[in-house]
C-alpha cells in the first residue's frame, strides 16, 4: 500500500507543478509604470483592428492599416506604408505559389547609433476571411506597440527599433516576402523578434531561434521571464509544413526569437478569435517575454553573437537548461554509470537474473505501445475524422478530450507495469483487441492494426513469469538510454526529452539502489523524482495535444513516463489494490471518451463552422451552392437544397476532393479580362485584370510544352509548367489596372489558363442567405462569390 500511496503523491505532484507551469501571468493594469508592460494597454489596439476580418486586399485590411499609421505616429515611429509585391512558392510543391500586393506598415525608433544593426520586432496585421484575427495577429501587433513604447519610456535605446507590420502573412508570408527582397530598411536589421499564434489563450513559448543561436540563447537564458522555450520545438517546426512571417527573416540569415502561442486552438482562424476571447493573461505573457528580450538588445553595445546551435529546454519549476548539443552525450554516459552502479548494488542485495532486465526492457517497450495503440483505438472511437476542419468537433469540447487521452495513456502504463509483477500474458489481449477493431471503424488500419500486432508480440515474449522490480526497472531504463543515444546521434536538438528524465530516474536508482530498498526514505525518494520526471512528461504530453491531431506522438511522453514511475507502479506480486488502478484509468478514459462522442460540442462559444459558396462558371453559364467541408452541416445542407435543388459532388481543379454542391440560379457578373503578348526574345506575358471587386483570383496554367513562370507582377520566380500538368498560383489583392505573368516557353506552345476569382459578398440576385443559429459560423470563404471559367492561347 505505501507504493500505491507514494504513486498517487507522485502523480497529484506533478500534475499541480505542471498546471502552475502552464498558468498565464495576471494582466498588468493600465496604471502600471511606464517601462513596462501592460496588457490592459495594449487591450485597446487589438479591439480597433480586430473587431471585424480584414483579409489582405479587404476594405477592413486598409482600414486597421490606417489605423496602424495613426497609432504609429501617435508613439513618435514616423510610420510609412511601403507598398510590395510578395511571393511565396510553397516548400512542397515546386509547381504551386502565392503572391499578392501588400502594404505594409514600417516605422522606426531612432536610437543613439544610427549606423548600428537594428532590432526589428514583427507582426502582421492581416487575418484570415471571416475571423476578426484578435490573436492571430492582433496580439502580436498590439504587443509590438506597446514593447516599442515600454523602450521609448526607458530612454533613447542604443540601437534603431524598427517595428515592421506586415500585410498578407495568411496569404502566404506575402508581407515578409517583400520586406525582406527588396526593402533597404531590410539590410540595416540585425535581430528579429516576430510574435505569431495559433489559438486564443495558453503560455507563450519561444518556439524558434535564427540560425547561429547559441549567442542568442545566452541573451534570452539571462533576461527571460518564467519563459517556455525547447529546441525539440524548432527542430519539429522545421519539418512540418507550417510558417510563419520569421521564417522569411530567418533564411535571410538573421538572428531572433520567434514567440507564439497554441491553446484555445478552436479560436484559430475562426470568427470567434474576438477581443472578447482573447486571453489578457496571454497577452501579458507574449509582451513581458518580448520586452524582456527587446529591452536586453535594443538598449546593448553589440548584438548577440552568432555561435554553433545549442540543446536548450525547461526543467521543471521553469529553469531554462542550455548546453552544445555535444554535452548531451556528457548527459547519457553519466545516466549510463548511475544505472550501472544502482544495477550492481541491487545485484549485491538482491540477486536477479539478468533475464529480467531483458523481460524489464520488453516490458517497457509493450507498455509505450500498448499505450498509443489504445490512445489511437480511443481517437477513432470519437468517431471524429482526421483533419484540420474534421478536428473541430474536439476543439469545441479539448479539456474533456484531453482528460479522456490522459486517463487512457495513463492507465495503460501502469496496467501494463502492474503485470510484470504476475507475468501472466492475458495484458497483451487489450491492445492487440484495440488495434484489430480500429480496422472495423471506417477501414483498414494499417498503423493501428500494426501497433496493435507489435505490441502483443513483445508483450508474449517479455511476460510469462514475474519480473522483480529491481530487474524490470532496469530493463526500462536500459531501453531509455538506448532510445535516448538513438534520438542524440539522430536528433540532437529533440533529445534532451529522453535525456534529462533518464538521467534524474537513473540518480534515484542510485540514491535507492533500483527502488526495492524498505523503508520510508526509498519510497519518498522515487515519489520526489517521480513527481518531477511525471511533470515534465505532462507538460510534453499537453504541448503535444495542442499542436497535433497525433494520438501517436504521446508516445515520447509515456516512454519518459516509464523511466520514472515503475518501481512505483509495479507492486508487489498478488497485491490486488495496485494491480486495479491502470484497469479502472483506461476504462474510465474509455467512458469519458464516449461521453466526447456522444455530445453535441456546439454553442455559441464554440459555433460549427460552415463553408457555402456560391460558385459561377462563367463559360458554361451554369452556378452551384457548393459546401467545401468534408463534412456537410445540416444548416449547409439546407442552403443547398434551397428550392429544392438536389444534392451532387462537383469536382475541380480548384477541390481537394469532390464537394457538396446544387445546381443554383446563374447570376450574371463581369469576367476577367486576360490576354497574352509575345516579347522579342520568345517569352509570352499574361496580362490579367481580376473581375472587379475581386478580393483574390486564382490562376491554373496547363501547357502543351515545356515553360517556366519567370516572374509574377515583376517578381522573379521559378514556377515549372511540365507538358501536360500544371503550375498554380493565387494572387491577393490585384490592382484595378491588373498584373503581368511572364512565361518563358521552350518554344511554340498552347497554354490553358483557369480562373477563379473571389469576391467576399453572396450575389445580391441571388437567394439571400437564411439567418444562421447562434451555434452556426461562416468560416474561410465562406458567403462569397467565386467565379470561374478557362482561356487558352497559343503562340
Amino acid at each position: 500500500m505505501g507504493r500505491l500511496l507514494a504513486l498517487a503523491a507522485a502523480l497529484v505532484a506533478a500534475a499541480l507543478i505542471a498546471w502552475y507551469g502552464e498558468r498565464t501571468p495576471q494582466p498588468a493594469p493600465a496604471d502600471a509604470p511606464a517601462t513596462a508592460f501592460s496588457a490592459d494597454r495594449a487591450a485597446g489596439d487589438i479591439t480597433a483592428i480586430a473587431s471585424v476580418a480584414h483579409p489582405i486586399g479587404s476594405a477592413a485590411d486598409r482600414a486597421a492599416r490606417d489605423v496602424l499609421v495613426a497609432r504609429m505616429t501617435a508613439l513618435g515611429l514616423a510610420p510609412q506604408v511601403h507598398h510590395g509585391v510578395g511571393l511565396e512558392v510553397s516548400r512542397y510543391d515546386p509547381n504551386r505559389a502565392a503572391a499578392g500586393f501588400t502594404d505594409n506598415v514600417v516605422g522606426v525608433l531612432p536610437g543613439k547609433d544610427r549606423n548600428a544593426p537594428a532590432l526589428a520586432l514583427m507582426a502582421h496585421y492581416d487575418s484570415v476571411p471571416n475571423s476578426p484575427g484578435s490573436a492571430d495577429d492582433a496580439v502580436g501587433v498590439s504587443s509590438a506597440l506597446e514593447v516599442v513604447r515600454a523602450i521609448k519610456a526607458r530612454g533613447q535605446p542604443d540601437r534603431d527599433v524598427i517595428v515592421l507590420i506586415t500585410d498578407g502573412e495568411e496569404a502566404g508570408l506575402l508581407g515578409a516576402n517583400a520586406f525582406f527582397a527588396g526593402d533597404p530598411l531590410a539590410r540595416r536589421i540585425g535581430f528579429l523578434i516576430n510574435m505569431e499564434a495559433r489559438g486564443s489563450a495558453g503560455r507563450v513559448q519561444m518556439f524558434q531561434t535564427g540560425l547561429g543561436n547559441g549567442g542568442t540563447m545566452a541573451l534570452f537564458n539571462r533576461t527571460s521571464v518564467r519563459p517556455q522555450a525547447s529546441s525539440l520545438t524548432g527542430f519539429v517546426y522545421a519539418h512540418m509544413p507550417n510558417d510563419t512571417d520569421f521564417t522569411v527573416s530567418r533564411k535571410s540569415g538573421i538572428a531572433g526569437l520567434n514567440f507564439a502561442f497554441v491553446g484555445h486552438q478552436f479560436d484559430y482562424h475562426s470568427p470567434t478569435s474576438t477581443p472578447a476571447t482573447t486571453d489578457h493573461g496571454t497577452l501579458q505573457d507574449m509582451g513581458q517575454q518580448v520586452l524582456a528580450a527587446a529591452a536586453a538588445v535594443a538598449f546593448a553595445p553589440a548584438l548577440p553573437a552568432k555561435a554553433p546551435d545549442v540543446v536548450y529546454g525547461q526543467a521543471p519549476g521553469g529553469l531554462t537548461i542550455a548546453y552544445p548539443a555535444p554535452v548531451g552525450w556528457a548527459v547519457l554516459a553519466a545516466a549510463a554509470l548511475l544505472l550501472a552502479w544502482a544495477t550492481i548494488q541491487a545485484r549485491r542485495r538482491e540477486a536477479f537474473p539478468w533475464l529480467d532486465v531483458a523481460r524489464g526492457a520488453g516490458a517497457a517497450l509493450f507498455a509505450v505501445l500498448s499505450a498509443v495503440t489504445v490512445l489511437h483505438f480511443a481517437r477513432k472511437a470519437t468517431g471524429a475524422e482526421m483533419g484540420y476542419f474534421e478536428q473541430r468537433f474536439l476543439l469545441a469540447q479539448a479539456p474533456r478530450w484531453e482528460v479522456a487521452t490522459v486517463l487512457v495513456g495513463l492507465g495503460m502504463l501502469l496496467l501494463a507495469i502492474a503485470e510484470v509483477a504476475r507475468g501472466r500474458r492475458k495484458a497483451v489481449l487489450l491492445p492487440l483487441a484495440a488495434g484489430l477493431v480500429c480496422s472495423a471503424m471506417g477501414g483498414l488500419d494499417p498503423l493501428a492494426a500494426g501497433l496493435g500486432v507489435g505490441a502483443a508480440i513483445i508483450g508474449a515474449i517479455a511476460y510469462g513469469r514475474p519480473v522483480s522490480r529491481a530487474g524490470a526497472w532496469a530493463g526500462a531504463l536500459v531501453l531509455g538510454l538506448v532510445v535516448a543515444c538513438a534520438a542524440q546521434a539522430l536528433a540532437a536538438p529533440a533529445a534532451f526529452i529522453f535525456a534529462w528524465p533518464l538521467a534524474l530516474a537513473a540518480l534515484a536508482a542510485a540514491l535507492t539502489a533500483l527502488g526495492d530498498r524498505p523503508g520510508p526514505v526509498t519510497l519518498a525518494v522515487l515519489a520526489v523524482f517521480g513527481a518531477i520526471g511525471l511533470a515534465f512528461a505532462g507538460s510534453l504530453a499537453h504541448a503535444a495535444y495542442l499542436s497535433l491531431d497525433l494520438p501517436e506522438l504521446q508516445a515520447l511522453s509515456a516512454m519518459i513516463a516509464v523511466l520514472v514511475i515503475w518501481p512505483l507502479a509495479q507492486p508487489d506480486e498478488g497485491a490486488p489494490p495496485a494491480r486495479l488502478v491502470g484497469p479502472i484509468l483506461v476504462l474510465a478514459g474509455l467512458a469519458v471518451t464516449a461521453a466526447v462522442r456522444l455530445n453535441h460540442p456546439y454553442d455559441a462559444r464554440h459555433p460549427e463552422a460552415t463553408d457555402v459558396v456560391y460558385q459561377i462558371d462563367q463559360d458554361r453559364k451554369q452556378a452551384w451552392r457548393v459546401d467545401e467541408l468534408l463534412m456537410l452541416a445540416p444548416w449547409s445542407e439546407g442552403v443547398l437544397k434551397t428550392g429544392g435543388a438536389a444534392l451532387t459532388k462537383l469536382s475541380g481543379w480548384q477541390f481537394r476532393k469532390p464537394v457538396d454542391a446544387a445546381p443554383a440560379p446563374y447570376v450574371d457578373y463581369p469576367t476577367p479580362q486576360i490576354t497574352l503578348a509575345k516579347a522579342a526574345n520568345g517569352d509570352v506575358t499574361l496580362h490579367v485584370v481580376a473581375p472587379a471587386g475581386a478580393r483574390t483570383i486564382t490562376l491554373h496554367l496547363t501547357s502543351n510544352t515545356i515553360a517556366q513562370v519567370s516572374a509574377i507582377a515583376g517578381f522573379p520566380t521559378h514556377l515549372s509548367i511540365p507538358p501536360g500538368k500544371s503550375a498554380a498560383f493565387s494572387m491577393a489583392a490585384p490592382p484595378p489596372e491588373g498584373f503581368d505573368v511572364t512565361v518563358h516557353p521552350a518554344g511554340p506552345g498552347k497554354l490553358d489558363v483557369d480562373y477563379a476569382a473571389v469576391l467576399d459578398d453572396w450575389p445580391k440576385a441571388a437567394p439571400p442567405l437564411p439567418k444562421r443559429p447562434a451555434d452556426v459560423m461562416p468560416f474561410d470563404i465562406s458567403d462569397s462569390t467565386v467565379l470561374t471559367g478557362a482561356r487558352s492561347f497559343s503562340w
